[in-house]
């Protein structure tokens, strides 16, 4: 199989974007796991795969596949790559706006004259049959017993599902040992991404995600809406928050309950190659 793509980046969450036309054969487990190969592959954390647009009004349809093969639901920082390659095409209105379909839901993006592009990642879901997550009610802190010890988390589904961990310091929290465990627990029967999370202040907070699929990424868009999203249901955050990952600096904006929760961050090309798998 040939492939040509586009690699870019939100903040070093890298994806491998291909166009595939309708009905057209798609890379196997495998093969997306050869791909994702940071030593003999492209290297990637998610690809994206636009196909022809199912909902009237829509530019596109895209997918997402996670390093190791398995389709999930969203990409924020994937969303905002998608909107910014469909931008650098003509495929965006005048003014930098854009709606487009994923298996997640209808994302609707805006890119900015600065190349900043924001997307809008529907409302917060807290409800645990929406993530889904093994709990009787919704609550705003569960608790389970994860690697042999108890924890509190948040959870939450910004079209994908989300356990949001409040930590004194990012630097020393267990990422890789809890954020293991926890992804893969028997309560989240889809998995779940995990993200530790420092609030500096009502308006800042610091936060680390370990994704299903690909393990603790630079930058992670629903992520770090989930992580505020968590914060202000707790009462400990603003409408506006500029969250602080590894790879730099997202903001996120959200109203509260029953409204749309707003990324805004970096998109970048890093270039176009082809391949045979």
């Amino acid at each position: 199989m040939h492939i040509e793509f586009t690699k870019l980046h939100g903040l070093g969450n890298d994806f491998l974007l291909l166009e595939a036309p309708a009905g057209a054969a798609l890379p196997s487990v495998a093969q997306w796991r050869a791909l994702a190969d940071r030593h003999a592959g492209v290297g990637f954390d998610q690809a994206l795969v636009l196909e022809p647009p199912r909902l009237a009004g829509t530019a596109v349809h895209y997918r997402v596949f996670n390093a190791d093969g398995g389709e999930v639901e969203q990409s924020g920082n994937g969303a905002r790559c998608v909107a910014r390659y469909l931008q650098l095409r003509g495929r965006v209105s005048a003014d930098g706006s854009v709606l487009m379909g994923s298996t997640g839901g209808t994302v609707a993006a805006r890119v900015h004259a600065d190349g900043r592009v924001s997307v809008n990642l529907g409302v917060p879901d807290f409800e645990p049959r929406a993530l889904p997550f093994l709990a009787a009610a919704a609550e705003a802190n569960y608790s389970l017993q994860v690697a042999g010890e108890p924890i509190e988390f948040g959870a939450v589904s910004i079209g994908n599902p989300h356990a949001v961990l409040r930590v004194t310091a990012v630097e020393s929290a267990p990422v890789e040992r809890i954020g293991h465990a926890l992804q893969a627990h028997a309560s989240f029967p889809r998995q779940v991404n995990v993200g530790f999370m420092e609030i500096v202040d009502a308006a800042h907070i610091r936060l680390r995600v370990y994704e299903r699929g690909a393990g603790e990424t630079l930058a992670c868009g629903t992520g770090a809406c989930a992580a505020v999203a968590v914060g202000r249901n707790l009462g400990l955050l603003g409408s506006d928050v500029e969250v602080h990952v590894p790879g730099g600096r997202l903001s996120v904006h959200w109203q509260g309950a029953g409204e749309p929760v707003w990324l805004t961050g970096p998109a970048i090309v890093a270039f176009t190659g082809q391949a045979d798998i």
